[in-house]
């Protein structure tokens, strides 16, 4: 079983940067897909972008698409993401996630299984 801790939430203006960053543990962290959900109030939690094992391949959730960027460091064990441009809408508690070991590609969202405590963002107008 993989520990994932997040870290970098905050509050910020409209408009404003954030870089949200995940640690792992407990299991080869180079070996796995990585993942950012988000879950706003009464909504239910979200996909917003994963990263390849390698970092070769990414994929993003319609609404982040030029605005986030996820990245990773295996030598670190860390999972990053770099949130410019943010809007009020993106405000929500964003959780790491990692899925079982899946080969060269991003598996299907419901294949994450291993989920951090959440760090809160909160993006004010």
């Amino acid at each position: 079983q993989v520990q994932l801790v997040e870290s970098g939430g905050g509050l910020v203006q409209a408009g404003g940067s954030l870089r949200l960053s995940c640690a792992a543990s407990g299991r080869t962290f180079s070996m796995y897909a990585m993942g950012w959900f988000r879950q706003a109030p009464g909504k239910e939690r979200a996909f917003v972008a994963a990263i390849s094992w390698s970092g070769r391949i990414t994929r993003y959730a319609d609404s982040v698409k030029g605005r986030f960027t996820i990245s990773r460091d295996n030598a670190k064990n860390t999972v990053y993401l770099q949130m410019n441009s943010l809007k009020p809408e993106d405000t929500a508690v964003y959780y790491c996630a990692a899925p079982p070991p899946y080969g060269s590609g991003i598996p299907d969202q419901n294949e994450f299984d291993s989920w951090g405590q959440g760090t809160q963002v909160t993006v004010s107008s």
